[in-house]
Formats: C-alpha cells, sequence, structure tokens
C-alpha cells in the first residue's frame, strides 16, 4: 500500500508537468474500463465529455480520467489522452476503432505562471507515458504545479495548492483511493484541529494567515475588490476496488465532497469550479454508504496532503514556508 490512489488495482497516474510557465496535467488511466460517476458543486467548472458518466447514456465505463491546468484552453490536451489509449486498443468498441472515454475537468491556473503556455495534446500524451500503479508524487507538479489556494484578494495573499493523494482500506479488502488538485478560493483546514494549513495572508508580505469564511461573514465581497474574479477550482478523484452501478458511483461522488467541505473553506462558491469524480474499478461487493463515507475520508486526506507537499517555487509562500516561520518564531 502507498497510501495513494493506485494502492485500488487497474488505476495508474501520471504527471506531465512544465515548472518554467507553472502548469501542467495529471491522468488518471484506468485502461480496463471502470463505471464512473461525477458531482459538480462549483459554479465555475470548465470540463469535456461528462455526458458520459451519467446513468442514461450508452457508454457505460470510462477508460481515463484528465485533470489539466490551462483553464477552458487545457481541455484541448485530451486528445493526446485519447490517442494514447487508441494505440493500445483501448476505448469503446465501434467496430473500425475504440473510442477511448475521456472525462476532463481544468483548474485555472493562468495567471501564476506564463498564461501562453497551457497542457495540450503532447503533454497529455507524455503524462500517460509517465502513468504508473506505483507511489504517486505530490505537490506542485503536474495539475499541481500551478495552483494556489487563498483567493479572496487573488495571487497577492495568496498560498500554494498542490496535488495530493491517499487511500483508505476497510473491511473484506476494500480500498477507497483519492487524488485531489486543490486550487480554491478558500482555505485548506485541518479537519482534526481546526488550524489553516494554507490560505489566505494577512497582508502581501506576511506568513500569518486569516480566515476567508470570516472575513466573508463581515460583508467582504470578492466582487467588489477591483478586477474581475479570476477562476480557482478544486478537482478531486475518488476510486474503490467494488462493483457498483452509475447511480450508486455518483452517489460515492457526492457524499466525497463532504470531505471538500470539512477541509476547504469556503467551498463551492461561485468563483469555483468544484467538482468530484468517482470511479468503480474493481469486483469486490459492498454497500454504496460504506464505500462513500471511505470516499470522503480519503478526500480530507488528499486534500490536506495537497498543501502540506506544495512548493512555491519562490514565488508564493507554502506550507512549509509557513511552518518554516513558526519555528523561528517559537
Amino acid at each position: 500500500m502507498f497510501g495513494a490512489i493506485t494502492d485500488v488495482k487497474g488505476i495508474y497516474v501520471g504527471h506531465a508537468s512544465n515548472f518554467e510557465a507553472l502548469t501542467g496535467c495529471t491522468v488518471i488511466l484506468c485502461e480496463e474500463g471502470a463505471v464512473g460517476g461525477v458531482e459538480i458543486r462549483g459554479s465555475a467548472a470548465g470540463t469535456r465529455q461528462l455526458d458520459a458518466l451519467y446513468p442514461i447514456h450508452l457508454v457505460q465505463r470510462v477508460h481515463a480520467l484528465l485533470l489539466t491546468g490551462g483553464s477552458s484552453f487545457g481541455l484541448d490536451a485530451a486528445a493526446g489522452v485519447m490517442r494514447y489509449l487508441e494505440e493500445r486498443g483501448k476505448g469503446f468498441d465501434v467496430g473500425i476503432t475504440h473510442i477511448p472515454i475521456v472525462p476532463t475537468a481544468v483548474i485555472f491556473d493562468l495567471a501564476l505562471g506564463d498564461h501562453r503556455v497551457r497542457p495540450d495534446a503532447e503533454m497529455a500524451y507524455q503524462a500517460c507515458l509517465h502513468a504508473s500503479s506505483a507511489e504517486v508524487q505530490e505537490g506542485s507538479v503536474g495539475v499541481g504545479t500551478g495552483a494556489t489556494v487563498g483567493k479572496l484578494f487573488e495571487l497577492k495573499r495568496a498560498c500554494k495548492g498542490g496535488v495530493g493523494t491517499a487511500s483508505v482500506e476497510g473491511a473484506g479488502g476494500i480500498v477507497v483511493g483519492a487524488l485531489v488538485v486543490v486550487n480554491a478560493l478558500g482555505d485548506v483546514v485541518d479537519d482534526r484541529t481546526g488550524e489553516i494549513l494554507a490560505g489566505l495572508r494577512e497582508d502581501e508580505d506576511g506568513l500569518r494567515l486569516v480566515s476567508t469564511a470570516e472575513l466573508l461573514r463581515k460583508g467582504i465581497q470578492k466582487k467588489k475588490l477591483g478586477r474581475p474574479p479570476m477562476g480557482n477550482t478544486t478537482i478531486g478523484v475518488v476510486a474503490a476496488n467494488v462493483a457498483l452501478n452509475k447511480e450508486e458511483v455518483i452517489k460515492v461522488a457526492q457524499m466525497a465532497h463532504n470531505g471538500l467541505a470539512k477541509t476547504i473553506s469556503p467551498v463551492n462558491t461561485t468563483f469555483d469550479g468544484d467538482i468530484i469524480f468517482a470511479l468503480s474499478a474493481g469486483e469486490r461487493e459492498a454497500e454504496v454508504n460504506n464505500v462513500g463515507v471511505m470516499a470522503e475520508t480519503a478526500i480530507m486526506e488528499a486534500v490536506k496532503r495537497a498543501v502540506i507537499r506544495a512548493d512555491g517555487f519562490g514565488i508564493l509562500p507554502a506550507y512549509k514556508d509557513l511552518r518554516s516561520k513558526k519555528k523561528i518564531t517559537g
């Protein structure tokens, strides 16, 4: 067990990163197909091919999920995943070829690095080539390369976000894993202590964190802070080694959103495109509510790990920078 979404058999994760432009993408491969579902609760989502995740759709299984930077421009990167899978004969069989089903979601990371450089098909293809069922790199890598948190006042008082993963093992050999890219308007909070781990800073030059939710309760309105609001978005994926139908997988995604609500404050705002995908990638029998609770736990741990492992690249403070300051000052 790696404590990662790859603890679920058949799930592979690959990153591709551009550390100069500060963007990247992350692919979750399930080449043999998995039953997928999705729940969107933010109001600013950017997506592709989500229709295949709903019960009424003809296609019953997906073959990969792509999480990418670049905002809507990054949606084009999905073509690289489709090329990779088609070359290997993976996808929905239409007789003359196989059509890979690759639901995709994006984060807005254009403001941190070079907005003219976005993940493309070649970058996503490289992510597929790097995909592995082993330990997953976390922090400011892949789709988490340009992720940030605490953006009530845009980037000038924000902290670095990233990508994290975790897994939970339950009775009867049930395993539920999660991978999350945290790029939130709000703050990341330790669900056990209530401490803000990364988020909005009190001023541009300091490392003291303040509560975004508390400022909103006091009447601060992001819409009136000057420039039009920039995008955010937290995207999560949960996978389980169990056999569920589409309706049940969607319920798991819904329950997993509770993990975001317990670790990100505020969450699901009009400026976030928060999404959780769920995958049923196994044959074990399990009750959907048991799986949903495990998914919630895995999401919470993955969210925290995303910021704890983040690197600010000398541009924005990350969790480790905040911790170093605390140690120096006592």
